[in-house]
């Protein structure tokens, strides 16, 4: 994948406080027209003229662009590498991390590279728009500068925020816990299941007691994904010939299993046997629930008590973005059995 590479300093001729990577992948956040009236990429070598409030910060910004900017309904695990690959290869001359994604698939990517770079101790702080940067009543704005400012917020000398967040609409969440909710309004992102990090007023207000610890040890990159991996969502009147298509879909390793309320599932006796023939046959099934906020809590009710009878593990309060990207890095890091083992387990602060 090719990049573009720029240099600001934005507290020329004082010196710099922080060092701060933005990569642009692509989305709404750097669109602007052109004299034709034509959606194009945003210069980013403009950027001071377009943000002067930038100039407060004082910053030493390095910016990485995509040169072919993808809509974030393009992205694929592809992406997802080339992004935790910039971190990792610039993670030693930065204090930070910026990434500008279009919403639609923001908190997919963020629930990916949490699990990408394990060991991390800096920020990277995913953020994006609603409105191009270039529209007057653009949310572009707000978002970046407040994002390079938590990014490179630090206490005692060290980062304040050394996690994978989104940032959007004045709230700071915990990238693996968020899941776009809103389309038409700026409010696009919540995080039903863990405190927001921090709120932008007057003042950043940090939730310093839900924020991740610096990770010790040197930093690694998972880069690697096995996307044999699919999705079951239930519906009253759901047919016998739906489920199977989907359980045996060739080459699928797991099915995400997305439940009604706290797990429950039909206990129509096809529906238990055919899932108990798809985990015979080593496929994993996980249990994720369709509610945005609250987790599965397999043999709380009868309809899921069977579940967990036949195999089927329960994801607790892990969201879908998480759940996939988190079951194709295990797949491709370890055997079924393997997978199986650490699905459950929290790997990056997504899951109680």
């Amino acid at each position: 994948m090719k990049y573009t590479r720029i240099s600001i300093n934005t507290a020329t001729p004082a010196e710099a406080r922080s060092r701060v990577m933005i990569i642009y992948t692509g989305g709404t956040f750097g669109m602007t027209y052109n004299e034709s009236g034509v959606l194009i990429p945003f210069d980013f070598s403009l950027i001071k003229e377009q943000l002067p409030a930038l100039r407060n910060l004082f910053l030493e910004i390095t910016v990485v662009s995509f040169t072919n900017p993808v809509d974030s309904s393009n992205i694929s695990p592809e992406h997802w590498k080339a992004i935790g690959e910039i971190i990792f290869d610039n993670y030693d001359l930065q204090d930070g991390f910026v990434v500008l994604h279009g919403t639609d698939t923001m908190a997919f990517t963020a629930s990916a590279i949490s699990f990408m770079l394990p060991n991390l101790a800096k920020p990277v702080i995913f953020t994006g728009a609603q409105l191009p940067i270039s529209q007057p009543r653009s949310d572009a704005r707000e978002n970046l500068i407040t994002a390079l400012e938590i990014t490179s917020a630090k206490l005692n000398d060290k980062p304040l925020v050394p996690e994978v967040c989104i940032y959007f609409d004045y709230q700071l969440l915990r990238g693996n816990r968020a899941k776009k909710v809103e389309s038409m309004h700026f409010d696009a992102f919540e995080s039903g299941n863990y405190p927001v990090l921090a709120k932008a007023g007057v003042k950043i207000d940090y939730n310093l007691a839900a924020i991740a610890p610096a990770a010790a040890g040197p930093l690694r990159l998972l880069s690697k994904f096995d996307a044999s991996v699919s999705i079951l969502k239930l519906f009253p009147g759901i047919s016998p010939q739906m489920v199977e298509a989907v359980l045996n879909t060739n080459g699928v390793k797991a099915v995400i299993i997305e439940t009604f309320g706290s797990g429950n599932a039909p206990t129509a006796r096809w529906f238990v046997e055919s899932l108990g023939a798809a985990i015979n046959r080593g496929l994993i099934l996980l249990n994720v629930s369709q509610c945005p906020g609250g987790m599965v809590e397999q043999g709380r009710y009868e309809t899921s008590k069977v579940l967990a009878d036949i195999g089927v593990i329960s994801g607790g309060d892990i969201t879908l973005e998480a759940a996939i990207t988190k079951l194709m890095l295990l797949l491709a890091e370890y055997d079924i059995e393997g997978t199986r083992a650490r699905i459950g387990v929290s790997l990056a602060g997504e899951m109680a």
